[in-house]
């Protein structure tokens, strides 16, 4: 199923992330020579709606077309068949960034793809992994680490100092790297945006020049770091909506402008359709079902119970249903 191969593909720098089933023909891992070593490793269209990663390395590869690569580059392009119709993941598919080393599900052709990606990347040896993803949900730039490590950090700052330390879910890229190297994932915002696309652009050309990544603390006015302590589900069993249809959930209309904020106790959510027994579940890194101590439902009014700032909350309602709500987040101290 993965395809490995020492040079770009022919017509890979100009197809569209719906073309790219054809150019690739499945999950591929291309290695490019550049003038120092290890390389460096990009991951794109984990999810096939997330096209800034394809766009910002076509990008990169086009800017050095007539010149050597500062570091060799190596690129996993992985879900085309889902990029083919612009969905994160097609029904019978499991989420690309679920199925690393390190997953709590295995035997799929998918996880056997990714051992693969690890296992070729560690024989080569890499330098630093980045993982370039887009939002669904209106929410700034930021990066994404999985340990608490100040190479992870740096690394993490370069591209915004608004960072995020998670550790579930599990099995995705960045965790299964971070026994690599140092490793982040990047937020971009909204896909189809160009500035996201120039911002994912230079992060990864500043990333191919570095000849290091520094191993001290980052300056504190670098770095703003929050820390997962939840994700947030809608229970299949209940119907939602926004601000719109006669569902036993109806959420604010514009309920992801309230990523990044850090939001007070009480504050409301949405309502509940009278009689409605309809719950949010809220699971904890250990997989504890914990939406009690987040939300409250008197008078049919879901309101937060106490203080947090979500990050990724979107209004897509396939993506609700394929991955979550929203993650709650707090404030971490180094």
């Amino acid at each position: 199923m993965l395809k490995i191969s020492e040079q770009l593909p022919p017509q890979f720098l100009d197809a569209a992330p719906g073309d790219m089933h054809r150019v690739l023909g499945g999950p591929s891992l291309i290695h490019l020579p550049g003038r120092r070593w290890p390389a460096l490793f990009v991951s794109a269209l984990l999810h096939g709606n997330e096209h800034t990663s394809l766009e910002a390395v076509q990008a990169l590869l086009h800017k050095y077309s007539d010149r050597d690569l500062p570091r060799a580059l190596s690129i996993f392009v992985g879900n085309v068949e889902a990029a083919r119709h612009g969905r994160r993941r097609m029904e019978h598919q499991p989420d690309y960034n679920r199925v690393w080393p390190g997953s709590e599900t295995d035997g799929t052709p998918e996880h056997d793809v990714m051992r693969q990606v690890v296992d070729a990347m560690a024989r080569r040896g890499v330098f630093a992994s980045i993982d370039v993803h887009n939002n669904t949900g209106l929410n700034p730039h930021y990066a994404c680490v999985n340990r608490i490590d100040n190479r992870f950090f740096h690394l993490a700052t370069l591209f915004s100092r608004i960072v995020v330390y998670f550790t579930t879910p599990r099995g995705v890229q960045s965790q299964a790297f971070a026994e690599l190297c140092p490793s982040v994932t990047v937020e971009c915002g909204k896909s189809g945006d160009q500035r996201s696309v120039e911002h994912a652009l230079e992060y990864l050309d500043a990333c191919l020049h570095l000849a290091e990544i520094p191993d001290h603390a980052p300056r504190s006015q670098d770095l703003a770091l929050f820390h997962t302590v939840a994700v947030v589900k809608v229970p299949e069993e209940f119907s939602f909506s926004f601000g719109g249809r006669d569902t036993e959930l109806r959420f604010e209309p514009d309920l992801d402008h309230f990523n990044f904020r850090e939001l007070a106790a009480g504050t409301p959510l949405g309502t509940l359709r009278p009689g409605s027994r309809a719950r949010l579940w809220a699971f904890d890194d250990h997989g504890t079902e914990v939406g009690h101590a987040y939300f409250t439902y008197d008078d049919n009014e879901l309101r937060l119970a106490r203080g947090v700032m979500p990050s990724m909350l979107t209004l897509d309602e396939r993506v609700i249903r394929q991955d979550c709500l929203c993650y709650l987040m707090e404030r971490y101290d180094v």
